[in-house]
């Protein structure tokens, strides 16, 4: 089978869930004999079509910052949306799996479907609603109104969770939608060995707003009055990381907590994330929370913020490796410190939980979904 993955952004130049995810099914699906192309923003030197692991990349125009003021660019999204017509149509692939957001690439997909005649799966890994409202304010109105346009382009949407599945149903009605969550490499995982610098909480994600680490550096700011030497390790990087870095000044907290930067190595990232004892999320808005899936691997308990958006609350309930407070810095603290408190129960807990969505798991589902709405030609 050829099967297209389309999205702006490639791992590992962009590090984040749903290019992660598409890079390990990739991968998987290459091994089992398929041929794979992924195309997003140009990241490389050099040719603009390179294969690598198997998978054959298309670089299809320089890439663009893709926040603007810490909210994601439209401008970005368009200008991508525009160089992908003419390559995706000359590959003719049997199938295309677009990424729901940000929307404007699923009309290049949706005309190539239908001139080559292949399948569009349309990959849902958040569903955002009135969300809309709070990220553009009055102008959240056009975002919603796109969004539930979109919900009835491909012949089959799949929901990285059920949380997104649950959100997703609530647009589309009776759209035939299949859940194939997020995976992580379990072995991989279990191979890394922890860091020389250790933290008590460690936190791993982009630098906006809707990441929500103003609370954890508020709550920090609360435990340092009881634990003085509290350590926090935050990685990532973003439009935020000024702000964040002056408001853990103001707190008195910049001596306990580090901003790690964007971490290159993946094996570094879960290295650090090792050394840690507790894993801290405090996002409002996670379709489906793969980092917090690997810090559970990684034997870390997890404290994350009530909401109807944070599907890492689920991951956590379902786990029971953790503690989801309120969206209050009291509140975050004192999880905190709970969690510490029985800090080995939770963490075994997690680990068990998460060999049920090992990379090798997977792509079999995947591949039977695909299986069900293919036209090969």
């Amino acid at each position: 089978m050829k099967i297209a993955f389309v999205y702006d952004v490639i791992y590992p130049y962009v590090k984040g869930g749903a290019e992660k995810r598409i890079y390990e099914l990739s991968l998987r699906l290459a091994e089992s004999g398929h041929e794979v192309h992924i195309f997003g923003m140009k990241y490389w030197d050099g040719s603009a079509v390179v294969e690598k692991d198997g998978i054959i990349y298309h670089g299809l125009c320089r890439p663009m910052d893709l926040y603007v003021k810490g909210r994601r660019s439209i401008l970005q999204a368009i200008y991508y949306s525009v160089f992908l017509f003419f390559p995706l149509l000359k590959e003719r692939p049997d199938v295309i799996d677009c990424q729901a957001f940000p929307y404007f690439p699923l009309l290049p997909s949706w005309l190539v479907s239908k001139v080559s005649k292949c399948s569009l799966v349309v990959t849902w890994h958040e569903v955002w609603g009135n969300y809309w409202y709070d990220y553009l304010g009055f102008f959240g109105i056009f975002g919603k109104f796109i969004e539930r346009i979109v919900v009835g382009v491909g012949d089959l949407r799949i929901a990285v969770s059920g949380h997104t599945k649950k959100r997703l149903l609530s647009l589309s009605g009776r759209k035939k939608i299949k859940v194939v969550p997020n995976a992580i490499d379990i072995a991989g995982i279990f191979s890394i060995c922890p860091s020389g610098e250790s933290y008590d909480i460690f936190a791993v994600g982009r630098l906006i707003p809707e990441k929500n680490f103003e609370l954890l550096i508020r709550a920090t700011a609360i435990i340092k009055e009881k634990v003085p030497g509290i350590s926090v390790g935050i990685a990532g990087d973003g439009p935020c990381r000024d702000s964040l870095a002056e408001l853990s000044g103001k707190c008195g907290t910049e001596e306990n907590i580090k901003f790690l930067g964007f971490v290159e190595s993946y094996s570094d990232l879960i290295s650090a994330m090792k050394s840690a004892k507790i894993f801290a999320s405090p996002s409002l808005r996670e379709g489906f929370g793969i980092s917090a899936l690997e810090a559970m691997a990684c034997g870390l308990p997890v404290v994350t913020v009530e909401g109807g958006m944070n599907a890492v609350c689920v991951l956590v309930v379902d786990s029971g490796c953790g503690i989801v407070s309120q969206n209050e810095a009291g509140s975050f603290s004192k999880a905190i410190i709970d969690v510490f408190n029985d800090i080995e129960e939770f963490g075994t807990k997690g680990q068990e939980y998460s060999e049920s969505y090992d990379t090798d798991r997977i792509p079999g589902l995947y591949e039977d979904v695909l299986n069900s709405v293919v036209k090969i030609h």
